[in-house]
Formats: C-alpha cells, sequence, structure tokens
C-alpha cells in the first residue's frame, strides 16, 4: 500500500500526502453479489485514519478537519467502508477514493459570506406588509368616543 495523495484545493494549495504507515486498512465479508465467493473472500476494506496523530496537517488543517467531521469520527479516528464492488482492489482504491473526497472537502476553508442590500422591491413589500398588519389590528381595536 502506497501513499494516500488529496489532490490541492482551497485550504490545500499544494495538496495532502497521507504517509501510508498512517493509513490502517481492515478486511472483512461484505454482504451482496458475488455468489459463492462472496461467504469466503475478505473483499470489503475499512480505511482509517488518525486525525489527531497524522502529520500530513497542519494545526489550522487539524482543527477544520476535526470540527466538520466530529461526528463521523470515533474519538479522533476516521473510518471509510467501502463494499460495492465484488474486488478487494477495487473496493480499496474506492475507499481512498472516499477518503480522499472526505478530506478536500473538510480541508475548504469557510466562505465567507458576502453582505448584500435589501433590494428596492423587498423594502417596498416589506413596508406594504407592515401597513397591512396595522390596519388589520386597527380594525379590531374598540371604537373611541368619538
Amino acid at each position: 500500500m502506497d501513499d494516500l495523495h488529496v489532490p490541492p484545493g482551497p485550504g490545500a494549495p499544494r495538496g495532502l500526502r497521507l504517509p501510508a504507515s498512517e493509513l490502517l486498512e481492515q478486511f472483512s465479508h461484505a454482504s451482496g453479489p458475488g455468489g459463492q465467493g462472496v461467504n469466503t473472500s475478505d473483499s470489503r476494506v475499512q480505511l482509517s485514519w488518525d486525525v489527531a496523530a497524522t502529520t500530513a496537517l497542519d494545526d489550522a488543517q487539524r482543527a477544520r478537519v476535526l470540527e466538520r467531521l466530529g461526528p463521523r469520527l470515533a474519538g479522533t479516528v476516521l473510518t471509510v467502508t467501502a463494499s460495492a464492488q465484488r474486488s478487494q482492489r477495487r473496493n480499496r482504491v474506492a475507499a481512498r477514493e472516499r477518503l480522499a473526497e472526505l478530506l478536500r472537502e473538510a480541508v475548504m476553508p469557510p466562505v465567507p459570506r458576502r453582505a448584500t442590500r435589501p433590494t428596492r422591491g423587498s423594502q417596498r413589500r416589506r413596508l406594504e406588509a407592515k401597513k397591512l398588519r396595522g390596519a388589520v389590528k386597527q380594525t379590531r381595536r374598540r371604537p373611541g368616543a368619538e
């Protein structure tokens, strides 16, 4: 097994390289298609990677990944499972691609919100709605002494 390369993108301009020593692959029986071979071949792949112990991320990237992938983590370990293919080799490739995609999205910095002004039409509609609401409340009042 060789290193996992994550292509460059926002948050990781030079991309990321996860050393093979930090990735843990486990194989087990997969359910689903495969005929008689499904019971004998270990084609399901579980790929695990410890976010806190990795050397591939700097502190800002690590904090962003831990925050964004928090619900998916078991402690600080991210696990991806692939069992869609009948072949163990193709499931290994699929698990690595899925892990790379998760990391690429998690490392991306948040897009800042650009403040915009309300349109003239939306301001007009808001004021008309307020006037209409005020008129409805006006009709509910007790008649005055006049």
